[in-house]
């Protein structure tokens, strides 16, 4: 991604194929930047490439693997926009320019545009010689392109509906809707409404940009007026300030304290209530007219009455189907901007989204279908739950690692060893977005990846911050706005705040953005916070995701946890012993890292359970932990999940900690003490036995094979070197041997 993401090279379906593997080859460059965009091989080169489908007449096959059900010219019209929009693109990449006839009315600007946004559509945006592919064969009418589908056509078939976007004419507006009014709802040019011209300066911001620090003006520069739609949506989920525009003086106004209406140019205008107040009445008087708002003696006292509201989002009332969401989205973001939709560059949208912002004076609404289940509501991917039968291309991609239905869930991957309900983690949720919808800067719950696939739509603007600066991004904004973090100090954990990246820049934090298009996947990195909001209508499935690699950081996350005394959603210990439980199960790779893992926490329960021995506690009781409730095995203090152990009171039944806060369970003895147990210090060293089996079973595999090759070879046997075993000790019961 721009400045600083990280795109993978094109290396193909074959190192595509394997989606965690392909992950963990890009993460030691890609994690550095915190987020990466991942841009899958193309469809069409898949297929052989625009002559060869021409050739063979397989445009029909290429809809239909895209999940376009077989329709009326459906082929035809994906070819029509690949070859004016993608095959001249090909060729300037290949280098053969002289095929194309002039692609552009003005010299090409590469270094100006904005190279990821594609503008769907615009009229004579680049124009290609006719197919030479048209005259194959004897029968070179039936090879000739298809006419365009009239309007009836396309009103009859929803699925052309779907790929319908503006094209010579104005009967489509954004993407996959039409317009009611035929219209492109522009203004009056000659009118009082029309707003200024806007001069945007662009600067490049390509996938393909370096790494570069963004200058303190690229997000929010200059401060000129976009007139919005006068009628806000219902409910929003971003609130800011709208001013005034009726705030004009009139004569017959009179002033609330004096009463009189004379020295009307000393009359001032009160934003909350629109009452009246010579500057010079009020107490302490003014000297001038004060710019901005301005709020008179009463508002103020009512607005300080107020009890305090917590900062974050409104729930929608309004009920959309995605049709209207989008009808009213696309309807939105054209008044706003005044053009079609797809014709609004992505830094225009950038620039005004961070101008809003910042802005105190202005209020704009606007909605986000976010966090919808996708149990509930069905998943944009194709599953294979046996409810539809699915054709051989759905097939394919139901049972694609690639499917963020099935990544969670794969060999390689962890949460899968997860009994527990992590719906919230394991199940993808949907994302309806419109323009200025926003995502707040957050990372995810136990620091796990999360991937974000765009199914369709216009782009969405992401902002990416590495792990190794989570702290300090958190110390900067506790720093900017103290008054926030002073009544909710939890406020990152809630995804509810925003701050301009400029800021965060300007203190020192590193920054990264990309535009993420239909059809690519983002991925974002164990603690790297991040956040962005929608360029206009689209949809989007996203969930998280653990490897091998993500097991330190999980128990990092979990000790962070217990300091800022934040619940879990699972026991971080129960995860690492029930994959140790069944090594067999486990790839080597990941049996590798959860013996790791399973090392330290065998150190560490061994050391707590020696300092409780040390304060007098003898009495323990085994317990099934995996079998009680979350909110039952909870630490009173710092609200851990217990798993391994916690101490318990028999005169307190209520009471219970985990070892790290043995001192903060109740003012009873120690005698009336007791340790829970999930598995005895002997009973532990066992399970890492076998893991380290298991993760070593290539090595013995491979030793024997070298060993009988040289024995075939005539070479001299040599000995198999023993692994070396760790001493534990055997004093048996639930304490072990210390």
């Amino acid at each position: 991604g721009e400045p600083g993401g990280y795109r993978g090279h094109n290396g193909g379906w074959a190192e595509f194929s394997d989606p965690l593997g392909y992950i963990a080859k890009i993460r030691p460059i890609a994690e550095k930047s915190g987020i990466c965009k991942i841009r899958p091989p193309a469809v069409v080169m898949e297929e052989g490439g625009y002559e060869a489908i021409c050739k063979d007449r397989r445009w029909a096959r290429v809809a239909q693997r895209l999940a376009y059900p077989s329709g009326k010219n459906i082929g035809s019209l994906l070819r029509a926009h690949y070859e004016r929009i993608i095959y001249p693109y090909e060729m300037y990449q290949s280098g053969s320019g002289a095929n194309l006839v002039q692609c552009n009315t003005r010299p090409f600007e590469s270094e100006e545009k904005d190279r990821e946004y594609k503008p769907h559509s615009i009229p004579l945006r680049q124009s290609v010689q006719p197919s030479k592919f048209n005259s194959y064969g004897r029968r070179a009418k039936r090879l000739q392109q298809e006419p365009e589908p009239t309007e009836e056509d396309i009103e009859k078939n929803p699925e052309l509906k779907k790929l319908q976007i503006y094209g010579a004419g104005p009967k489509m507006l954004g993407l996959g809707l039409v317009a009611k009014d035929k219209t492109l709802r522009k203004k009056d040019k000659e009118g009082p409404e029309c707003p200024p011209t806007v001069v945007v300066k662009e600067e490049p911001v390509g996938a393909e940009a370096k790494v570069e620090p963004a200058s303190p003006r690229t997000y929010l520069e200059g401060k000129e007026e976009l007139r919005h739609s006068p009628e806000p949506c219902t409910k929003m989920t971003m609130r800011l300030r709208r001013s005034h525009s009726n705030s004009q003086f009139v004569d017959s106004y009179i002033c609330r304290i004096c009463s009189r209406g004379d020295e009307d140019d000393k009359l001032l205008l009160c934003d909350g209530c629109d009452d009246n107040y010579h500057i010079f009445c009020l107490l302490p008087p003014l000297p001038e007219i004060p710019k901005g708002i301005w709020r008179c003696p009463k508002c103020v006292m009512a607005e300080c009455k107020r009890p305090p509201e917590a900062f974050g989002f409104e729930q929608a009332t309004r009920e959309y189907t995605l049709q209207s969401f989008g009808e009213m989205a696309d309807s939105f973001k054209a008044d706003y901007f005044n053009m079609p939709v797809h014709m609004v560059p992505t830094e225009l949208v950038e620039k005004e989204f961070w101008r809003l912002v910042n802005s105190i004076e202005e209020d704009v609404t606007v909605e986000y279908g976010a966090d919808i289940h996708s149990k509930e509501f069905g998943s944009g991917f194709p599953i294979s739950d046996g409810k539809r039968k699915l054709s051989p291309e759905e097939e394919e991609y139901a049972g694609s690692g690639w499917n963020l239905n099935v990544m969670p869930v794969l060999k390689q991957s962890v949460l899968c060893h997860i009994n527990a309900d992590i719906s919230g983690m394991k199940v993808p949720w949907l994302y309806v977005g419109m323009v200025f919808s926003a995502f707040c800067w957050h990372i995810e719950d136990h620091w796990s990846y999360s991937i974000n696939y765009l199914h369709w739509g216009e782009p969405k603007t992401w902002y990416g911050v590495p792990s190794f600066a989570a702290e300090h991004l958190e110390e900067v904004m506790k720093k900017l706005t103290p008054e926030l973090f002073e009544s909710q100090p939890d406020l990152l954990h809630q995804l509810v705040t925003l701050m301009n990246p400029n800021t965060l820049m300007a203190h020192g934090v590193p920054v990264v953005r990309t535009n993420q298009c239909a059809g690519e996947f983002v991925i974002t990195f164990p603690r790297a916070y991040h956040s962005g909001f929608n360029q206009g209508y689209n949809f989007a499935e996203a969930v998280n995701f653990c490897t091998a690699d993500w097991l330190p950081a999980g128990r990092q996350c979990i000790e962070h946890y217990r300091r800022l005394r934040r619940y879990c959603v699972f026991s971080h210990e129960e995860l690492i012993c029930k994959m140790a439980a069944c090594p067999e199960k486990l790839d080597l790779n990941l049996a590798a890292a959860v013996h790791k893992e399973m090392f330290v926490l065998v150190q560490e329960e061994r050391k707590l359970r020696k300092a409780l021995l040390e304060k007098g506690i003898t009495e323990a009781e085994r317990e099934a932990f995996e079998l009680l409730p979350d909110d039952e095995r909870q630490c009173d203090k710092c609200k851990t999940t217990c798993f391994l152990s916690a101490l318990a009171c028999y005169d307190c039944p209520q009471c219970l900690v985990c070892l790290y806060h043995m001192d903060d369970l109740c003012k009873c003895p120690r005698s009336k003490q007791y340790l829970r147990y999930r598995y005895t210090l002997d009973e532990l060293p066992a399970m890492l036995h076998k893991l380290k089996v298991r993760a070593e079973s290539f090595d013995t595999w491979a030793n024997k094979v070298r060993i009988a090759l040289e024995v075939e070879d005539g070479r001299k046997r040599s000995e198999l070197k023993g692994s070396g075993k760790i001493f534990w000790g055997s004093s048996g019961g639930f304490w072990g041997d210390f």
